[in-house]
């Protein structure tokens, strides 16, 4: 199973000059693309911070994130990104800032971090099915993390390292279920789909290991997704990963180009295909296992963002990997609106309303794909 070709860009547009390069950031889709998607976003955070158990008008949104006691101060700026001490301030100020503000940034590197690396898999197995729950990646470190919340909660300060080992295994397991000779992405589908079979039945299989109701409230939390509770802890730990994640995902764009054209194409283009393809494997299982850490398992966004992107901007991953960074902080973001709000006071994981929206949207890819048959 192949992507489908939209519009007047493709793969091949990888050995173009460097004023082509500059045209992919002027590209009119991917333009509408991020406007709406900002749009989305600014909206959604904007009932974000206003409504909840304590509802705030605009005025006081707009007073409490211009605070001069936070704004004005680089010390207290720099003590949420770095640790350090809050003044006192009013309350709607606090709830804004400690509360409501840190959850939607969080949101923002879940969904960037989800959907750029559900790209890179869709593009390293050529199929628009793939992202980090089908590859098993996201059932591996899912489980590493369990493990540590029910069985070795002393680790617990050390769960986006968890994260990333489990992740990280969990591949490494499906890289080699799928080695022959090398490896195809038909084979990496179907050796994820087992890997992330057999992770989520020994999560099941954890919870008879729960100690108290506490940790089983926690790990369902993990299993389900969700950025109740967020701080600007999960900030501080997510920022960097993403940043440095995000960077090599647009600078690996090219190379993820060349994978679309097929292993032999690749090879007599120069590229060492596997080493390649490792690589940008292991950079998505970062990605993911940053967002697992901080998030739990949020479910469909590494499915659904890259496919509604791909149908805006394209093939050309210079473009479709941009447009994931702007459209998956707003889907998230959205969602969770909808989670935190839909059934207030009580608060839904984002991962349930990800998997209401996703679930469908699967079914449809798969109606879609003609060639299914020939797995």
């Amino acid at each position: 199973m192949t992507h489908e070709s939209h519009g007047d860009s493709g793969p091949g547009d990888n050995v173009s000059g460097v004023s082509d390069g500059w045209r992919v950031l002027l590209d009119r889709q991917l333009g509408l693309l991020a406007l709406g998607s900002t749009v989305v976003f600014v909206v959604a955070s904007f009932v974000q911070l206003r409504y909840g158990s304590y509802p705030m008008t605009p005025a006081e949104v707009i007073a409490g994130l211009t605070d001069p006691a936070i704004v004005a101060d680089p010390r207290v700026l720099a003590g949420l990104l770095l640790g350090g001490e809050f003044p006192d301030v009013a309350n709607s100020t606090l709830i804004l800032w400690k509360i409501r503000l840190p959850r939607i940034l969080v949101g923002v590197m879940v969904g960037a971090n989800l959907a750029v690396a559900g790209a890179i898999f869709q593009a390293i197995t050529r199929n628009e099915l793939a992202s980090p729950y089908v590859l098993g990646v996201s059932a591996g470190a899912g489980l590493a993390v369990l493990v540590v919340l029910i069985l070795v909660p002393v680790l617990s300060s050390y769960l986006p390292f968890v994260a990333a080992v489990g992740g990280t295994a969990a591949f490494l397991l499906v890289y080699a279920i799928a080695w022959q000779n090398g490896t195809s992405p038909v084979r990496l589908i179907l050796a994820g789909i087992v890997v992330a079979t057999i992770g989520q039945s020994l999560q099941t299989g954890l919870f008879f290991f729960a100690g108290n109701t506490g940790v089983v409230q926690t790990a369902l939390s993990w299993l389900t997704g969700s950025l109740t509770g967020t701080s600007w802890s999960e900030v501080r730990l997510a920022l960097p990963w993403t940043v440095l994640a995000l960077t090599l995902a647009v600078a690996g764009s090219r190379q993820l180009n060349v994978l679309l054209l097929g292993e032999q194409a690749a090879s007599s283009l120069g590229m060492r295909v596997e080493r390649v393809r490792f690589g940008l494997s292991a950079l998505a299982i970062a990605a993911t296992a940053i967002s697992v850490a901080v998030a739990g398992l949020v479910g469909f966004v590494g499915l659904v963002v890259p496919h509604l992107v791909r149908n805006i901007v394209g093939t050309d991953y210079r473009r479709l990997v941009i447009g994931c960074v702007f459209a998956g902080p707003a889907l998230v973001t959205a969602a969770d609106v909808g989670a935190r709000l839909a059934l207030s006071p009580i608060q839904l994981p984002v991962g349930i309303v990800t998997g209401l929206l996703g679930g469908p949207y699967f079914l449809y890819l798969m109606q879609k794909q003609r060639q299914l048959g020939e797995l």
